[in-house]
């Protein structure tokens, strides 16, 4: 491992990462790219990740396997497109103007009303909960101890990062909605940020952005903790609108499900990090249900979220 990058290089990199995600114009064929215009699907398909990361970091992991795609792919044009935020990227299922997506579990279950169908799934659900980060030198001991307190989150929307420790939080005697304040940052990168720099008195993030960080800013990190972790749930999930020819949708569903079989497909994934993509369908998704009938029942309902 590297010497770790200096506090002021880092904050300038996550700056950058904002600025990207503020902006409405395109960065190049190589880069992030927004739009609100459906393409012809004809031509083009496109390829939506829900926020998971800043844009700039979301097109290096996943644009490699977009290449994939792609690849085995020849006669068909697929172009990864990333979104503002997790409210840009939800609208573009709303309305259906992008043709294949990777949503969180929560996004996936609304995109069937919008009439996109679950073929799969990111595998490794024993990654998928949500953590809860505090700065070593807080005090805080107990989750009592947050009553009061403002917590970061990337979205009101991130199920794993948001979602899960809310409820966790208020199944363990914490009323979110009246004994904290919630701030909602944009990405797991600045829901990190805010703890460490003080900003915020505890951040909630999940696993993934949590041992990136550990690893590429080790010195940082140290000052941090996971003081607590929830449980877990089925992981993101991968739909298709249906109106993308079968032929097409197979193709491209059989190209992300293989990627786990040969070596330069493995190395794609542990990018991400992950084992494998694998098959799922609704059913897949029924604990998701559940626990949104919970988490509106007993801690606070969410806009668009209809009871089942």
């Amino acid at each position: 491992m590297g010497h770790p990058k200096p506090l002021l290089h880092l904050i300038i990199g996550l700056l950058a990462g904002l600025a990207v995600a503020c902006s409405s114009t395109g960065q190049g064929e190589g880069g992030p790219r927004y739009t609100r215009n459906p393409v012809d699907p004809r031509t083009e398909y496109v390829f939506a990740v829900h926020p998971l990361h800043n844009p700039v970091r979301l097109f290096d992991v996943y644009e490699p396997i977009i290449d994939r795609i792609r690849a085995e792919c020849p006669d068909l044009r697929i172009r990864l497109e990333a979104s503002m935020d997790y409210h840009a990227f939800e609208g573009k299922l709303a309305a259906r103007k992008v043709h294949f997506a990777l949503p969180n579990p929560y996004q996936t279950l609304l995109s069937q009303a919008s009439g996109y169908r679950i073929f799969g799934k990111m595998g490794d659900d024993q990654h998928f909960r949500g953590i809860i980060l505090v700065r070593r030198d807080s005090g805080i001991e107990s989750i009592r101890d947050l009553k009061g307190k403002a917590i970061s989150y990337p979205a009101p929307t991130a199920l794993a990062a948001t979602l899960m420790p809310q409820y966790y939080l208020q199944a363990h005697g914490l009323d979110v909605t009246r004994d904290t304040l919630s701030v909602y940052v944009g990405t797991q990168e600045s829901v990190i940020m805010n703890v460490y720099l003080r900003l915020t008195d505890a951040g909630a993030t999940w696993p993934v952005p949590w041992l990136r960080f550990v690893q590429e800013h080790p010195r940082e990190a140290a000052m941090l903790t996971v003081k607590w972790r929830t449980g877990t749930l089925p992981n993101n999930g991968l739909v298709v609108r249906d109106d993308v020819p079968e032929d097409v949708a197979r193709r491209v569903e059989r190209a992300l499900l293989s990627l786990h079989r040969d070596p330069e497909g493995r190395r794609l994934l542990a990018r991400i990090p992950l084992s494998r993509f694998e098959p799922a369908t609704a059913a897949t998704y029924a604990p998701v249900q559940a626990f949104m009938k919970r988490f509106t029942a007993q801690v606070h309902p969410l806009d668009g979220w209809e009871p089942r």
